[in-house]
């Protein structure tokens, strides 16, 4: 079936509003790193190579707590290795050629297979999911030009306009909706309980490394009750 007109239409509304919606995080990510000491470059870098808002800003954090590169490294992928489950949902509709596959893979974020994912063709998923990656890809890294260029000179801006809070908060505002499955709710919490007992006894990273740690503890009850996790 061709998609028509007006699906089309609303598919780009709906990657637009979503693009609009994350961009707070971007201006806050390049508040983070004007406040950590990362160039206008080296913030541009993070957000159009990474381009994965809780990798960047795990390791964005445990460098600017002095933390070693490998541990800030380790954080970011630990929170993107999801995007290995987005590739499995959403390959069927991106096939192509291994320069097109591997192009579009950049784009494998929790919001552009949101939107590709709930579509009803593959067509459709297609473009659902490169306006929804585009669009937040666009906006991020212009938000992050934004944050890391003027924040820069105005340090204090950061805590007067409240954005130093907006940090925890999109951590938070990433995992909420994944905090209605009672599993993922032991996850976090073992998690937070994990990282909070190892803060101030272990250099910056640790904590967020060994909070992934959480999944051992609950893998052998989903083995013993024999589905999978979700």
């Amino acid at each position: 079936m061709v998609a028509s007109d007006a699906q089309r239409r609303s598919i780009r509304a709906q990657a637009i509003s979503i693009g609009l919606a994350i961009s707070p995080f971007g201006l806050a990510f390049g508040a983070l790193c004007a406040e950590s000491g990362i160039g206008v470059w080296e913030a541009l870098g993070f957000s159009s190579i990474v381009f994965g808002g809780s990798s960047q800003f795990a390791a964005v954090s445990v460098l600017a707590d002095d933390g070693t590169v490998i541990a800030a490294i380790t954080a970011g992928l630990l929170l993107n290795l999801r995007s290995l489950a987005f590739g499995v949902s959403m390959a069927p509709s991106l096939k192509g050629s291994l320069f097109w596959r591997a192009g579009v893979s950049q784009l494998m974020i929790d919001e552009s297979t949101a939107i590709g994912s709930s579509q009803t063709t593959h067509e459709l998923r297609r473009y659902g999911y490169l306006w929804g990656g585009l669009s937040v890809f666009i906006l991020w890294n212009i938000t992050t030009l934004i944050g890391v260029s003027v924040l820069s000179e105005a340090e204090s801006l950061i805590i007067d306009l409240g954005i130093d809070a907006t940090i925890p908060a999109a951590f938070l505002g990433l995992i909420w909706s994944k905090l209605e499955n009672a599993r993922h709710r032991v996850v976090a919490l073992i998690g937070a309980i994990t990282a909070l007992i190892l803060i101030p006894f272990t250099p910056a990273g640790i904590p967020v490394i060994a909070a992934a740690s959480a999944i051992i503890w609950v893998r052998p009850w989903i083995v013993r009750e024999g589905d999978s996790y979700e």
